[in-house]
């Protein structure tokens, strides 16, 4: 007789439940038991911890857990918007809010945690909110709109992400917390007094000391202000709550399980609770060491203890580091270990820079073990010293907190920590089992190290092994960054100078190769201007330098015709023009296609048709729309507060604007940007290379994003913006990539690889560190002022025009092989079959 199938029950389906969902997976424990998960919200797992970039253009399925195909593949039943309501534990069945009933054999209570909302008059009057879900983000954004001044109650971490979210929905925003520092938890009194500093420069207004002591309220009932515990009264037009959170306990209460004093579902050491048919994870139990953990890292270390103890496999939950790192509102804060120095007789070593707004502590015991700290403006080396709490550092404690140029250099890295030591803390990965890999996609994908919040990346990156030969090719020694810093203080306008005077030895006098010709000839187009040389990449050598694409100024496509792509700035363009664009499809026959970037594609002419065709768009005011070229392609567009309701600023002029200053620019790799009228970003700017986002103070820019097969969201550079600040800072930040940017590296890859990432970007392009600002915008300045359409310059040069022929020995004839069929009353590619023996494949 066959045994039944074991039922798992699973009730709840956040972080710590969809971590629970995969640790069962990767144990094979889903093709041993039927899974059932009952979910109270209307979506699967998503990341909470990210939360608050649905504000600056995240959607909901951006910030989602649950891979696709994840619960088919596993066979697990996913319930949503159906919570569980009842457990009987004598029966272990699981009733839900629709009346459905399900048993077990195995249940799993991972319910989270709900915030908690002070009890004072007023609290539940229209406009006022709690910040935990993306519904409540969802109602907070509706509800702004139309007003203008907004109030958190709580300065910790959720509170300080939801003041910044109503600060970026246009409203004055102000802080509300009963302690006397801003995040009392993880800061010390340091720490505190530095954050507040920079938060308050970046225009919030933020009560420290005080309470709420009623939630006040206009004749319509809805919200209009704040009375606190001093007395004193604020206006606003709207409050979310955000002082804390509590365990949801209550399911477990009901059926009888033990739980704590002050909540919290009591679990021993391997997440059982009292019915050992049950088990709780996550913010809902009460550890063994008698806390309940509100971060990720620990739920997703219950999760796992949770699923190996189901196994019979040995492991144990005893408690967990509360070590963490957060970007707030732009500011970097850490804290790890005794952070506050509770230790007997612990020490203080205090780095404190009130005008940079960083503060640095570190506490070490008399004998110089390094027991905790906290880091708040610059937070770089949390990585290193986390790993190294408890140990004595290879260095004194002030070298670790001092920084460079002040004091001894540290020769300190990632090498120096132990083997044992704990990298990602997240998925609790260590050293070692980070330096088995090779690289960071094989680290993240092996053990899940990087995939959470993504401190460690930095440290990550540090460990691995360097490319034996940095050299670009087998023609030369450097990589692309050293060439453009050869060709642009030697000022060679050539491929030959560059190879005869720089290339490796046994390269020296040749033609070179395929893959540097093309990387040197972006090289100098990029750079033609500030050297004199011609911006025309088809003029002499630099001719014979082009990938395919630019040899005919088009883009090649699969039966060897090419494709036809003018320029239209920022989506916008007028009736006429787009006639002229449908006449000329229709005379020469062409495929039309209108692409995601706002732009006309015209597919299917053949080489000797091109001249022909652009000579008509170039009559009617086109450009070269460089779809063939590693160049900006289009910087696309919502239609802002012209048109649209929502919108705060004029995304389309803007986007016309930078379309046209970009426009030609050769790079490393093709460059696509966006720019959004409001929070609601329907241009997607945050998947471009650089991507704005309209405030109600200004833009925010965005930079490092990209869809496509491996998608990232750009990272927040700068906010508030003004128009001229704007152009500035994109000025510098492309020509910045353009400078030490690998070959063929799109803005994601080379921001993620960058030494320092997104903080060394911002101290060189926003800050100047290194000086270099001048001469970046220099750099753009002169591709603005000798910027020359391609197309244009080809039609008024006979000789420039000669290439364009299928055959040079026949210059009138067309290709034969090119040839097309009718589909849907347009053409498509006549593509040959491939037969093999007469049987069609």
């Amino acid at each position: 007789m066959t045994e039944p199938t074991p039922t798992i029950v699973l009730i709840g389906h956040g972080m710590v439940g969809q971590r629970y969902l995969e640790a069962l997976a990767e144990r094979g424990a889903t093709a041993t038991h039927r899974i059932t998960v009952l979910c109270e919200e209307p979506r699967p797992a998503y990341d909470r911890v990210h939360l608050t970039s649905y504000f600056s253009g995240s959607t909901p399925e951006d910030l989602s857990l649950t891979p696709a195909g994840f619960m088919e593949e596993h066979g697990i039943a996913l319930h949503l918007g159906d919570p569980a309501e009842h457990i009987d534990r004598a029966a272990r069945t699981v009733t839900s809010r629709s009346g459905r009933v399900f048993p077990y054999d195995v249940l799993v209570l991972a319910t989270g945690s709900y915030p908690f909302v002070p009890p004072v008059p007023g609290k539940d009057a229209p406009g006022c909110f709690v910040y935990r879900t993306i519904e409540d983000l969802l109602a907070i954004e509706e509800y702004a709109q139309g007003r203008t001044t907004g109030a958190v109650v709580g300065g910790g971490l959720l509170g300080l992400e939801a003041a910044g979210a109503l600060q970026g929905l246009g409203l004055a925003s102000r802080i509300v917390e009963f302690a006397p520092r801003l995040m009392p938890v993880q800061v010390d009194e340091g720490g505190g007094a530095a954050l507040l500093r920079t938060i308050e420069g970046m225009g919030l207004t933020v009560h420290t000391g005080v309470g709420t002591q009623e939630v006040l309220t206009g004749e319509d009932g809805r919200v209009s202000g704040m009375l606190l515990s001093d007395g004193s009264t604020v206006d606003t037009d709207l409050v979310v709550f955000s002082a804390g959170v509590r365990p949801r306990d209550q399911l477990a209460r009901a059926a009888g399980l033990d739980v704590g004093e002050r909540g919290g579902i009591a679990v021993d050491a391997r997440c059982r609770t009292s019915d050992p048919y049950v088990y709780a994870i996550g913010e809902c139990a009460l550890a063994v060491d008698g806390r309940v953990y509100g971060l990720v890292a620990p739920g997703y270390e219950m999760a796992e203890t949770a699923a190996d103890d189901l196994l019979g496999r040995a492991k144990e939950f005893t408690g967990a580091d509360l070590s963490t790192k957060l970007k707030l509102l732009g500011v970097d804060v850490a804290s790890f270990g005794d952070a506050h120095g509770t230790a007997p007789d612990s020490l203080d070593v205090v780095w404190s820079d009130s005008r940079s707004g960083v503060y640095k502590k570190l506490v070490v015991s008399p004998d110089g073990v390094l027991l905790g700290g906290v880091l708040v403006g610059d937070a770089d080396a949390y990585g290193l010293l986390r790993p190294l709490t408890g140990s004595v550092p290879p260095v004194a404690p002030e070298q670790l907190v001092l920084p460079a140029g002040v004091g001894a250099p540290v020769a300190l890295g990632p090498s120096a920590l132990p083997d044992d030591a704990v990298i990602c803390s997240c998925h609790n990965v260590t050293k070692k089992a980070i330096t088995a890999c090779s690289t960071l996609p094989e680290v993240k994908k092996c053990t899940k190290a990087g995939t959470g919040c993504g401190s460690c990346v930095k440290v990550i990156g540090q460990l691995l092994p360097a490319a034996a030969d940095p050299g670009l090719c087998g023609c030369f020694p450097h990589t692309r960054a050293e060439l453009y810093e050869i060709v642009r203080t030697r000022r060679l306008t050539s491929y030959e100078q560059l190879l005869d005077g720089h290339g490796r030895p046994e390269a020296r006098g040749g033609d070179g190769c395929e893959v540097c010709k093309p990387a040197v000839g972006s090289i100098i187009a990029s750079l033609a201007a500030t050297l004199g040389a011609s911006g025309y990449v088809l003029d002499g050598e630099q001719a014979a330098l082009q990938d395919t694409n630019d040899h005919f100024l088009a883009n090649l496509q699969r039966n060897g015709s090419y494709s036809v792509v003018p320029r239209i700035p920022g989506g916008e363009i007028t009736p006429d023009r787009l006639i002229v664009i449908g006449e000329v499809a229709r005379d020469f026959g062409l495929y039309t296609k209108i692409t995601g970037g706002q732009r006309i594609d015209l597919f299917g002419a053949s080489v000797d048709q091109l001249p022909r065709i652009w000579a008509r768009l170039v009559d009617a005011g086109f450009e070269s729309g460089h779809a063939y070229g590693k160049a900006l392609r289009t910087v696309k567009s919502c239609v802002g507060q012209t048109w649209c309701r929502y919108g705060v600023q004029d995304s389309v002029r803007m986007a016309i604007d930078l379309e046209l200053r970009y426009r030609g620019l050769r790079a490393p790799h093709k460059l696509k940007s966006a720019v959004s009228g409001c929070a609601r970003e329907c241009a997607e700017a945050q998947s471009k290379d650089f991507g704005v986002i309209a405030t109600a103070s200004g833009w925010n820019l965005y930079v490092g994003g990209n869809g496509g097969a491996t998608p990232r969201h750009a990272d927040l550079l700068a906010q508030d913006l003004s128009d001229a600040e704007l152009v500035r800072l994109i000025d510098r930040f492309l020509m910045f990539y353009i400078r030490t940017a690998d070959r063929l590296e799109r803005t994601s890859t080379w921001l993620e690889r960058m030494e320092g990432g997104l903080g060394h970007l911002r101290d060189v392009v926003v800050h100047d560190s290194l000086g270099l600002c001048a001469e970046l915008e220099a750099l753009m300045a002169d591709h603005v002022a000798h910027y020359r359409d391609e197309w244009a310059e080809t039609l008024q040069d006979p000789e420039r025009l000669r290439r364009f022929v299928s055959f040079v020995n026949a210059p009138g004839a067309p290709d034969p092989t090119v040839k097309f069929v009718p589909e849907r009353d347009q053409v498509k590619p006549d593509l040959a079959v491939l037969t093999v023996e007469g049987v069609a494949r």
